[in-house]
């Protein structure tokens, strides 16, 4: 199949999955179209079957903000013109959705029906998608997908409770690449972040509000009362700098390290023995995957789709969002008997491995090929 992708190219939880989706389609044989206004953070190796298309916004004094939807659209237009795609898979529904609908259209006028799909992943729905400013757009440009589907049950469930969908919505969730995400041995790197065998304990995200970065602040503050510890943060945002200062009030800068943006997160969470998550909304929990593949136990909350990938006291334990004793009292639980520390690594790369590639990207394969075929018994120009 000739696939064209639509996502954002950043480091967030979509813009990841779709590349590595990309990736593996590509893997498979297919040829794989992205389109989006940069490379995709993750797509940094060269294959046949692999093509980058940017998106590129003409800028005028008369915009306050450069019309990217529409850029899009166009683009979209002309690579499904002379790439002549089977399908088209938009990845986050603002605004990649809306703007497939209107290419779609535009291409029907040449007598050319694109089959989209539309793959919802969180924020798109719970958090911008409920904004009445954009409601209406996001309901109908779901509804008028050939195909849509959710990374959970729980994002399935409530897209269908706020939001008038009158399309069948699949669950397919996230999936981790074992074959990246797995221990690498680091033992040097390991004995310079915790030179007299402190336990590691990590957190990775995008540092907003929602990630509640100063609650993995207070565990670590907590666990450290019992257990000699060291934090490694992953990532950079708008909670960095107050997440600084926390460290510096409560006294344990010197026991945390914030590393920024990294590119092979594999080899860091290798090193560490824990990771914490205590978000106050996850549709699936991607890196809480990432960091299970490399046989990490999770600390994390039990909010949205996180319930479907954490099996309670057996790969980690879910607290309450905000509960900051819990989540701290189970760290040490599992941190202090290096029995049970190896118990629990054990068991998140076993739960790791119901979430491999291999098994999820069949089911897209399986899933473009029965949007294609009903896509063709409709086709009616408009």
């Amino acid at each position: 199949m000739k696939i064209g992708i639509v996502c954002y190219p950043t480091f967030g939880g979509s813009g990841v999955v779709a590349t590595e989706l990309g990736k593996a389609l590509a893997d498979h044989g297919h040829q794989v179209h992205f389109i989006t206004y940069s490379q995709p953070a993750r797509l940094d190796f060269f294959s046949e079957n692999l093509f980058y298309h940017e998106v590129t916004v003409s800028k005028y004094p008369l915009f306050d903000y450069p019309p990217y939807e529409l850029a899009l659209s166009s683009k979209l237009v002309d690579v499904m013109m002379y790439e002549k795609l089977d399908i088209l898979h938009v990845h986050y529904a603002i605004p990649h959705a809306s703007a497939a609908y209107m290419a779609k259209q535009i291409l029907a006028t040449h007598g050319i029906y694109m089959p989209v799909i539309t793959t919802l992943h969180g924020t798109d729905i719970t958090l911008v998608g409920k904004d009445a400013t954009y409601k209406p757009v996001v309901t109908f440009s779901i509804n008028q997908s050939d195909g849509v589907t959710a990374v959970s049950e729980q994002l399935r469930h409530e897209t269908c409770t706020y939001f008038k969908i009158n399309k069948d919505i699949k669950v397919i969730p996230n999936f981790v690449d074992l074959k990246r995400f797995s221990f690498k041995p680091k033992d040097h790197f390991k004995k310079a972040i915790a030179p007299n065998g402190e336990k590691i304990l990590v957190h990775t995200s995008n540092f907003r509000k929602v990630k509640r970065i100063p609650d993995v602040i207070r565990v670590f503050h907590k666990v450290l009362q019992s257990i000699p510890a060291k934090l490694l943060l992953i990532g950079d945002g708008p909670e960095r700098s107050p997440a600084e200062a926390l460290c510096r009030e409560l006294n344990i800068i010197d026991q945390v390290r914030f590393l920024g943006k990294q590119e092979a997160v594999e080899e860091i969470l290798s090193v560490a023995d824990l990771f914490l998550m205590p978000s106050e909304t996850e549709s699936f929990g991607l890196s809480a995957l990432e960091a299970m593949a490399c046989r990490l136990p999770t600390i994390t909350t039990n909010a949205g789709g996180i319930p479907e990938i954490v099996l309670e006291g057996v790969t980690g334990f879910m607290s309450p969002v905000g509960d900051v004793e819990a989540m701290a009292a189970n760290a040490i639980f599992i941190l202090e008997d290096e029995d049970r520390l190896k118990s629990f690594k054990d068991n998140a790369l076993n739960r790791a491995h119901d979430f491999d590639i291999s098994l999820i990207v069949p089911i897209y394969e399986a899933y473009y090929e029965e949007v294609i075929e009903k896509s063709k018994a409709q086709q009616i120009p408009v």
